[in-house]
């Protein structure tokens, strides 16, 4: 429940919409969770060939004209290159905590990465499989719940990256809600550290590692990318960096340089159209991409060291 004046629990949301056509409903996503860094929903109408994709803010926190200026930027990307004929439409409205709270569990439902990995809300009654590991995630005003095609890459090769008797470390560059270092722990990856610019990410991941109960075995720290030295980075069996295209590309070295020998690094958070921009950049470090998923308009790869012939 969010806070107003004085404490008291906040009756409140700010609900900020963008109606658009089916097809663009993950670009939606993404331009909506990178401009407010929050998990969004979406809603399709039966009797309308469109989706309504929403983030829920506090109504204390008005919407800002710079980012109603990001929203209709990344609209207007998207007509530019062709992905749609009109940009979305945005609306902003008021709504009842109660009710945001109900729409939150029509939406967010279960996610099972093969036999190895659950993720489900608190309130959802679905038993795991015998030895599947379970990661308990509420979204609430979180950031990132694996419905995302980059997010669901991740966590399919923090399963697919283990390796039977061996304990293998981790690292998660922008953790977000904590969903790729919850579920490396839950897997038995070790050490786990996990890092991201934003500090309100950092407090909820560190809550959403407590309800997991494996807050003493992931170390979340504020930590920026750009500006981050050598010696403040370690070297990981298992990278993972779900990021926007501009950052993996600018700082792949220093991305590359928390990757042990014969380590597996997984990017994410990659336009289709950009990812043989990013495969070069990475190949020029001697990382070569062994394995790779394309959905709706998002492409994610693994990438190892390229042997020596």
């Amino acid at each position: 429940m969010i806070a107003g004046q004085g404490g008291m629990p906040h009756p409140f949301l700010r609900q900020v919409s963008v109606t658009t056509p089916a097809d663009a409903e993950e670009a939606v996503v993404d331009l909506l969770e990178r401009t407010f860094h929050l998990p969004p929903s979406t809603y399709s109408p039966q009797e309308i060939p469109s989706s309504v994709v929403s983030v829920f803010c506090p109504a204390a926190q008005p919407v800002t004209p710079a980012q109603f200026g990001l929203l209709r930027a990344g609209l207007k990307q998207m007509v530019s290159c062709g992905l749609v004929a009109v940009p979305g439409r945005i609306s902003v409205r008021k709504i009842r905590q109660e009710d945001w709270a109900e729409s939150w569990k029509r939406h967010f439902k279960p996610i099972e990465i093969g036999r190895a990995l659950l993720i489900k809300p608190g309130w959802r009654r679905q038993r795991p499989r015998q030895g599947q590991a379970v990661v308990i995630l509420d979204p609430g005003l979180s950031f990132g719940t694996g419905n995302h095609p980059t997010t669901a890459f991740c966590l399919s090769q923090v399963v697919a990256c283990r390796k039977t008797g061996q304990i293998r470390s981790f690292l998660d560059m922008g953790t977000g809600s904590g969903i790729l270092a919850m579920a490396a722990a839950k897997l038995g990856y070790h050490p786990i550290a996990a890092f991201d610019y934003d500090p309100t990410a950092i407090r909820v991941a560190r809550a959403n590692a407590q309800q997991n109960g494996v807050q003493k075995m992931v170390r979340f720290r504020r930590l920026d990318l750009t500006r981050a030295t050598v010696s403040s980075l370690s070297a990981y069996d298992l990278v993972c960096a779900n990021l926007e295209t501009p950052l993996l590309i600018e700082h792949a070295p220093r991305i590359g340089r928390c990757l042990k020998p014969g380590g597996t690094l997984v990017l994410a958070g990659i336009l289709a159209a950009q990812f043989d921009t990013v495969e070069r950049v990475y190949a020029g470090l001697g990382l070569e991409c062994v394995i790779a998923r394309t959905e709706n308009e998002w492409r994610s790869g693994a990438f190892c060291r390229r042997c020596r012939r």
